[in-house]
């Protein structure tokens, strides 16, 4: 088998398949060969994917890479599929819409801008600490907040052993037993606004996000999907590029 090339787990992560963890996960579980020999090892070089299947599905190279902004109802869960049977934002992609993985994650019961992209390279990158991309919310909760809580969240805190590095948060208007607050954060954890929030309180009963760095929700109807252009993603993502290079073979 060649060497040359790039590791088979970035290539299938820039085909989309997943995030390079993920897709390294596959490997593991023995759902990836290539001619149909098993590929033992994410750090297997490859020059093309040429052969390569994933659960016995052959592989298609690389598209162009892409970013859309997606409006998550709420109610629809962000995977791929379910055993309990519930909504999920893939299935719910207009006919036809490429194969693609999410930048991040909305649970069960939030709404608002989740970035759906096909190249899992670009969704590492969207997703790091480093990258610096502020995440926006409107956020209503059930309680009276006072500003005293909100400055404390602004130097971070620590819930259950958890730490959550500071966030912003202002308190928009407080009408009757509810709140809405305007929350910015850099983090992301799993469940952060609820948990953080529910430290000084307040119980969240919605939570859209509104902003992811500089892409934003805007008028987008829950359900909707709508790229981003390229040159704006190309504009957006400083010294990193997307790969062109499957440009010059199909158009975009």
């Amino acid at each position: 088998m060649a060497e040359a090339g790039q590791r088979i787990a970035k290539l299938l992560a820039r085909a989309g398949i997943g995030s390079r963890r993920a897709v390294e996960r596959m490997i593991g579980e023995r759902r990836v060969a290539l001619g149909g020999r098993i590929v033992e090892s994410p750090a297997f070089n490859l020059a093309s994917l040429d052969g390569v299947t994933v659960d016995g599905k052959p592989v298609t190279a690389p598209l162009p890479t892409r970013l859309w902004r997606y409006h998550k109802p709420r109610g629809v869960l962000v995977s791929h599929e379910d055993p309990r049977g519930r909504l999920t934002v893939f299935s719910q992609l207009p006919a036809g819409f490429p194969r693609v993985v999410s930048v991040g994650r909305l649970d069960f019961n939030s709404e608002g801008l989740l970035l759906l992209t096909n190249d899992g390279e670009l969704k590492r990158r969207l997703e790091l600490p480093s990258t610096g991309w502020i995440r926006r919310y409107r956020v209503r909760v059930h309680g009276h907040p006072h500003a005293a809580a909100m400055a404390r969240l602004a130097r971070g805190v620590t819930v259950l052993g958890v730490r959550y590095e500071p966030i912003e948060a202002a308190i928009e208007r407080q009408r009757g037993d509810n709140a809405w607050l305007a929350i910015a954060l850099r983090e992301g954890k799993n469940r952060e606004v609820r948990r953080v929030l529910e430290s000084i309180g307040l119980t969240v009963n919605r939570l859209i996000r509104i902003a992811y760095g500089p892409f934003q929700l805007g008028g987008l109807e829950p359900g909707e999907v709508v790229a981003v252009p390229r040159k704006v993603l190309q504009d957006q993502l400083g010294a990193w590029r997307p790969d062109d290079r499957a440009d010059r073979r199909r158009p975009a």
